[in-house]
């Protein structure tokens, strides 16, 4: 028997960088204010960093899906590899031409990554190591995080692209 609630576990596993990242500014706020000299130098350094922890650890707690979903993905060498229990397959990140977000699939939602050589590579958002994905779509020239995380949070279904490479222009 646990005593902490199943959904408040999930949020706090969910947020968990967001958490430690306000440990992180109390601790420095705490080193700042009662510190001298070095100390409090240190401490006002803790709580900025802090301060930037939390705000990436909201952003990648929107991000995450609860998990237990099918499958696995593994990034790793400019490569992302989904191993599922049917089908599954790989994209090199460099050679993405589009990712997108099908809140219409089932059972879960699916982000969908195509590339100039293979067909499309649809990875459920509630895979394991999934999270991983938010890394991959952050180094994406162009991508606006904020607005994927909006798209990630509508109750709409339906299937959105969010990010596309730019064209280079024909002359």
């Amino acid at each position: 028997m646990s005593l902490i609630r199943p959904e408040i576990s999930e949020a706090i596993q969910r947020y968990r960088d967001a958490i430690i990242g306000v440990g992180v500014s109390v601790l420095g706020l705490y080193l700042a204010i009662n510190g001298f000299g070095f100390m409090s130098i240190l401490g006002t350094s803790l709580a900025v960093a802090g301060a930037l922890l939390v705000f990436a650890g909201i952003q990648r707690g929107r991000f995450r899906a609860p998990a237990g979903g099918p499958g696995i993905v593994h990034v790793d060498e400019g490569q992302v590899t989904y191993f599922g229990p049917v089908e599954g397959g790989s994209v090199l990140i460099r050679e993405l031409s589009k990712v997108e977000y099908d809140a219409t699939a089932r059972p879960a939602p699916e982000w969908i990554l195509h590339d100039s050589f293979s067909g499309p590579l649809r990875i459920p958002s509630n895979a394991e190591g999934a999270e991983a994905l938010f890394d991959v779509f952050a180094s994406l020239s162009g991508l606006k995080t904020e607005r994927m995380l909006a798209t990630l949070s509508r109750r709409r279904r339906k299937q959105t692209v969010i990010w596309q490479a730019k064209r280079p222009a024909l002359h």
